[in-house]
């Protein structure tokens, strides 16, 4: 897959941003964030030779610079640029980066898997991921990629030290709504986050992620469908469905199977020695705080429930019958999780510790040969597939190839139902995971030829 970049520039606010405004000073939890850009890639077909012309003429071009130019003003730091040394945005209206860019194949080729590999797609980015917190660094691009059978693929890049995927979500529904003309339905983002939790001036977290690509942290993508989904909350909890209890959510039962097999495949690299384990689940903390955090609001809002085990206690959670132990202690993890968020910023202490200090604990046994500390983020609950840039919803909403090890993306399906879960590992680990995953799968969905759970 060749692109070629046809065009760029730089798409300043339509109207200055005001002095009161002009220096941003992130949160603290913003400071710890990896020097990287949060990534999304949309992809929408071309629906008639109508929008496939439409396309070819730049009015999707012109239309997306005239709407981003219109809503920048809401997002003001977007088109700033990030000064490292004082931890804060230069909200100087420098603009965001728009390019334009040519693919020599057809839409059909990527959504298919010809030339899906995650690698691949980091081309249909404006930006390399690692890209970051320079002066002259855009805290936001997005780029055009165009198909030669009409479609496009739009890309997107937002600054990891400003932003965390919710985000990017937010951003992307308003920039949605102006190309589409819903200028009514506009979201106003508010950038509240440092009041509450000021900068300390700390270093962000070192997670090895360099300004190139680092080649040696490889992903796959397991998809698994609606009745895999089913399969797997009945072998948790075979009773739910005739009980008044809810299932274990879709989100549960995937990561806790992932989470089996690399702790199975960690075990089989070293020789069959298990070491302690931490899961770190993030939580979304918007709408869950008292007084509530917007749902609107920017920056960084997570929190990570973490369940940690002693080498032995891993040791057992790895066998396939204890799958539904597993999906009970990371669901009652998750859920005290939620419940902890009504005091994150009423008692400030407890706050802290929630969205700071465990994740400086969590990056330091993750440094540690002692542990295998995995990351599960869920990222399926954005609503990217209704973002209607005014010719229609995206077919396939991706990530590309992201340099974090040890970390599960999980994204949502086009129709709802299921979980595409997009897994970063070191290269040699990858052919471990592969086997545990296959063969944790078969033992529990073979014996259902409907259902199936597979990778690309």
């Amino acid at each position: 897959m060749k692109v070629e970049v046809e065009s760029r520039k730089m798409i300043k606010p339509v109207t200055a941003t005001p002095s009161e405004l002009r220096s941003y000073k992130i949160s603290i939890i913003d400071e710890l964030n990896p020097s990287m850009h949060v990534i999304r890639i949309l992809y929408y077909p071309s629906s008639s030779p109508d929008s496939a012309a439409a396309i070819a003429a730049g009015k999707l071009q012109i239309n997306l610079e005239e709407s981003l130019a219109r809503i920048l003003p809401l997002f003001y730091p977007l088109a700033g640029r990030y000064i490292k040394d004082k931890h804060m945005v230069d909200c100087n209206d420098e603009g965001a980066e728009f390019s334009v860019a040519s693919v020599d194949c057809d839409l059909v080729t990527v959504l298919t898997g010809g030339s899906s590999a995650a690698e691949q797609l980091n081309h249909l980015l404006p930006l390399e991921i690692g890209a970051a917190d320079e002066p002259t660094d855009p805290i936001l691009a997005l780029r055009i990629n165009k198909f030669r059978c009409g479609g496009v693929a739009i890309g997107v890049c937002a600054s990891h030290r400003i932003s965390d995927s919710a985000s990017l979500g937010i951003f992307l529904t308003a920039l949605a709504d102006a190309a589409a003309g819903r200028e009514s339905a506009v979201i106003k983002p508010d950038f509240d986050s440092p009041v509450f939790f000021p900068s300390e001036n700390l270093p962000p977290l070192d997670f090895g992620v360099s300004r190139t690509r680092d080649t040696s942290v490889v992903c796959e993508r397991f998809l698994f469908d609606k009745n895999a989904i089913s399969t797997l909350r009945d072998t948790a909890n075979p009773e739910w469905r005739s009980s008044a209890g809810r299932p274990p959510s879709r989100v549960v039962v995937v990561s806790t199977v992932l989470t089996q097999a690399l702790l199975r495949a960690d075990r089989a690299k070293n020789g069959g020695v298990s070491r302690a384990s931490l899961i770190a689940q993030a939580i979304n903390v918007r709408e869950r705080t008292i007084p509530p955090v917007s749902k609107h609001a920017w920056g960084t809002w997570v929190s990570l429930s973490y369940l940690e085990h002693t080498a032995e206690q891993t040791n057992h959670s790895l066998e396939v019958d204890e799958y539904p132990g597993l999906v009970r202690k990371m669901r009652e993890t998750t859920m005290q999780g939620v419940k902890d968020c009504p005091r994150i910023l009423s008692d400030k202490q407890f706050g802290r510790w929630v969205l700071v200090d465990s994740y400086f604990d969590a990056a330091k046994k993750a440094s540690s040969t002692d542990f295998k500390v995995i990351w599960i983020t869920d990222w399926s609950k954005f609503g990217e597939y209704e973002l209607d840039f005014g010719f229609g919803k995206p077919v396939w909403v991706s990530l590309a190839d992201v340099p974090l090890q040890d970390l599960f993306i999980l994204m949502n399906t086009k129709h709802n139902d299921g979980i595409e879960a997009w897994v970063y590992l070191h290269e040699s680990d990858m052919p471990f995971f592969r086997q545990e995953y296959e063969d944790i799968v078969q033992s529990m969905l073979i014996a259902d030829p409907k259902t199936h759970a597979h990778y690309h």
